[in-house]
């Protein structure tokens, strides 16, 4: 694969999970709920770093089964692990929907 149609996938890849996130923001946070993205991260990053740690035992579980599951691919899975380490990112940053300086 040359390195154009590479970059292309990892594009392609990262835009699906933007699509993603936003699906999910949709179902989680309702624009009549007063709940933001910050309510999700108690524990600040730890709460991050515990939800990352439950998708990385997923996807081993996953792998080492060889099973077809139900729910929750090894595609889905991975997009989920790059998706909650673009929230950590955005942790660090202080761009997190909600996040004020008493989330450092």
């Amino acid at each position: 694969m040359s390195k154009k149609n590479r970059n292309d996938e990892i594009k392609k890849i990262l835009l699906e999970c933007i699509d993603l996130t936003e699906k999910k923001s949709n179902d989680y946070r309702s624009t009549k709920s007063r709940i933001k993205h910050i309510d999700y991260m108690p524990r600040g990053r730890l709460s991050i770093m515990e939800m990352i740690h439950t998708k990385t035992m997923r996807l081993w579980s996953l792998i080492e089964s060889d099973d077809k599951p139900n729910f929750e691919s090894i595609e889905d899975t991975a997009k989920d692990l790059i998706n909650y380490s673009s929230f950590l990112v955005a942790y660090n940053r202080g761009k997190i929907e909600g996040q004020n300086e008493h989330h450092k």
